[in-house]
């Protein structure tokens, strides 16, 4: 059994949904305890399937039996333990994402996990909550729709081109500049991203451009990594600044970091 595991959906749902993960203790005969998740600037609708899962993240921790839940933007890391006979499905959205459905106001909803209804959900096909249940069907009802979603949307809302604007620039780009392309003011642009995603723009650059780092230390290796080196290549000011956002993020030390404690994302071929 692959307790973490990586799925990905076709190239047009893939302008939404970034990919689907899975922490699987389906057959476990024992918990599986303070595993971490790093926050990475995506939402997550998450569905546990037998027992439950506890999630603490930065504000408080949720009992979370079998079900729906939606997650917000999380800025700092969340610890997660798994029951026994337990399996979590994850698909993992897009920051602009929400930004789809305008009756949706997240500016106040970080750090947090609400459950929702089944009928809440908007695809045609209902999910299975069963514990054997097939992940190419949850691929195929999930592709259906947001490929849907995207031959109804051809163009981009406002905030997928901030979102696109910071991709192109890998993360070094200011809002004033954003404003400057986009031709709309700052104000206006403040406005309308932290509505769709609870987070301000230059807090989602800062979590792209940490997420960033720490995926290269895990690529490259711990123990070859050069602080200097990933803090430059990832224009921070200098090494101290690196750590100091490491700590507040991680609550430890570049030093002590292990690798091993977190659910990180696979390096796709």
């Amino acid at each position: 059994m692959n307790l973490y595991s990586e799925y990905y959906v076709s190239e047009n749902c893939e302008r939404f949904v970034n990919k689907i993960w899975c922490l699987d203790n389906s057959i476990g005969e024992s918990l599986i305890e303070n595993k971490l998740v790093l926050p990475n600037g995506c939402f997550n609708l998450a569905i546990v399937s037998g027992n439950a899962i506890e999630v603490h993240t930065s504000k408080q921790k949720y009992e979370m039996p079998e079900g729906f839940y939606f997650c917000s933007q999380m800025t700092n890391k969340v610890l997660v333990n798994i029951q026994p006979r337990t399996k979590v499905t994850i698909i993992q959205l897009h920051a602009w994402t929400l930004s789809m459905f305008p009756n949706y106001d997240l500016s106040n909803f970080t750090d947090s996990i609400i459950k929702i209804n089944s009928n809440e959900l908007p695809f045609e096909k209902e999910i299975d909550l069963d514990l054997n249940s097939d992940i190419s069907v949850l691929l195929n009802t999930i592709n259906h729709y947001f490929e849907g979603l995207n031959n109804q949307n051809p163009n981009k809302n406002i905030v997928e081109k901030i979102c696109e604007l910071i991709k192109l620039q890998h993360e070094e780009i200011t809002v004033s500049e954003i404003g400057n392309i986009l031709n709309i003011s700052q104000r206006s642009l403040q406005i309308k991203f932290k509505s769709a995603t609870g987070l301000t723009i230059k807090k989602h650059i800062t979590i792209l451009k940490f997420r960033k780092s720490i995926d290269q230390m895990v690529n490259i290796g711990l123990e070859k990594l050069n602080l200097t080196d990933v803090a430059l290549y990832n224009k921070y000011f200098d090494q101290s600044h690196f750590i100091k956002q490491f700590k507040d993020v991680m609550k430890t030390s570049p030093k002590t970091f292990n690798s091993d404690s977190y659910f990180l994302s696979k390096k796709r071929a």
